[in-house]
């Protein structure tokens, strides 16, 4: 079966707008009847959700640092199996990415072999972007940038301006795309406000889909892709047992597609259920697993959702594998207290307290050592972003032992007691 070719869409730096123009060509793409498949690059659980909602389509990340190369193609290949074309969202700016080892959006690109389109935020700058344009396409030669797309201008006679200090250049212009205040998302303390929140997410992306292809050479865009340089996919975990039971739903929606998939393929049975809506993991589940998310904004309806707690309470009971990342860690704590102060009791299967009280940001990619606890590889590659703190915590076994991507000793993270375990890490591969 032949492949998607590829496009990978980038920007100088954060807040470009490349989702946004992303999902806009997602959505049309999609509308002209394109078979189009989306991924995106770096640790990222709220964007992938967006294109999924864009193309209909399960969107996976991609990520140089975490994972190994041979993954990262086997998971472009798996998302290209049946599409047309792929286009790879990336992160941060171009070449921005961990201080040490690969996984910019530019080493992706390279690693794929795919041509870059740079997303250029113009609102406040005229003739400089020639100079913005030659640096970004000169400073890795190996890397192919033919094109950009000029977004927020402020007017034809603005775009005017910048395609003229363009021309000299052979840099194609796919596009300018007008400012428009309207075609924005809300966000919150870990990005964009989620998909599902959304009561009217299909109209935006019609609307976004409507305004970017109106002003973008969609056939020149197309005409740009190229081959994807894939490999086999093969799992990158193996699953926590033969049954997985699994939170999912506002307060826990932080779960990699790549890692379920994987699972699937490897023949566990995975059920799902909604701590929110008071339900509990399955009782003939021999693993329950507590992705991420944002207990904190449900912490009171959590800490009464008696089914739920009891739940957990009674596999801990019979000794099944109880584990929790980031947000399912806290909730598998003593109690979770609210940026207001309020103090919401959780499962108390771990002596640990944790606050939002006095917020602080950790964030950074983090490599995990274990002695066995998991049926996972005894080094796992991951990454941390939160703002809360450890109010307190008990003497008790650590789950991990935790550096940052520049090898720099983070100590102990985490916890376990018995078969019950969690961290502040959120595990790729």
């Amino acid at each position: 079966m032949r492949l998607a070719d590829g496009l990978v869409i980038a920007a100088p730096a954060s807040g470009s707008g490349k989702t946004i123009v992303t999902l806009a060509l997602l959505r049309a793409l999609k509308q002209r009847g394109i078979a189009v498949a989306s991924a995106k690059i770096g640790p990222d659980y709220i964007d992938p959700r967006f294109h999924e909602a864009a193309t209909g389509r399960p969107c996976f990340n991609l990520d140089g640092w975490a994972m190994k190369e041979a993954a990262v193609k086997g998971l472009a290949a798996e998302i290209g199996a049946d599409a047309a074309l792929t286009l790879i969202e990336g992160v941060m700016g171009l070449f921005d990415g961990p201080e040490e080892g690969r996984g910019s959006t530019a080493d992706i690109a390279e690693t794929l072999r795919l041509p870059v389109i740079l997303i250029i935020d113009c609102s406040h700058q005229a003739q400089s972007i020639a100079a913005l344009v030659h640096g970004f396409r000169t400073h890795r030669p190996g890397l192919a940038l033919p094109a950009v797309i000029l977004n927020r201008v402020a007017s034809a006679r603005h775009a005017e301006i910048l395609r003229k200090a363009l021309a000299p250049s052979d840099v194609t212009v796919l596009g300018a795309v007008p400012r428009d205040a309207s075609l924005a998302l809300p966000s919150r303390h870990l990005g964009l406000v989620q998909a599902s929140e959304h009561e009217d997410l299909a109209s935006f992306l019609d609307r976004a889909a409507a305004s970017v292809a109106a002003h973008i050479d969609m056939e020149a865009l197309l005409a740009l892709a190229k081959p994807i340089a894939a490999a086999p996919s093969r799992p990158l975990l193996p699953p926590l047992g033969q049954h997985m039971a699994i939170a999912r739903d506002e307060a826990f929606a932080f779960l990699y597609p790549h890692l379920l998939e994987g699972w699937r393929r490897q023949g566990a049975e995975l059920s799902f259920f909604s701590p929110l809506a008071d339900e509990p993991p399955a009782a003939e589940a021999d693993a329950v697993y507590l992705p991420g998310g944002y207990p904190e904004l449900h912490a009171e309806r959590l800490s009464k959702a008696e089914t739920f707690l009891g739940g957990l309470r009674a596999a801990a009971r019979h000794d099944r594998l109880i584990y929790g990342e980031c947000g399912g860690y806290m909730v598998l704590g003593q109690a979770l207290i609210s940026a207001d102060g309020g103090a919401h009791g959780m499962a108390c299967l771990l002596p640990v307290t944790t606050s939002f009280a006095q917020r602080k940001l950790h964030l950074g990619y983090r490599r995990l050592e274990h002695e066995g606890a998991l049926p996972w590889p005894k080094v796992l590659k991951g990454h941390e972003f939160h703002y809360s703190m450890i109010e307190s915590q008990d003497e008790k076994p650590s789950l991990f032992h935790a550096s940052d991507a520049s090898a720099r000793d983070l100590g102990a993270m985490g916890l376990r007691s018995n078969r019950v375990m969690g961290s502040y890490a959120h595990v790729i591969a």
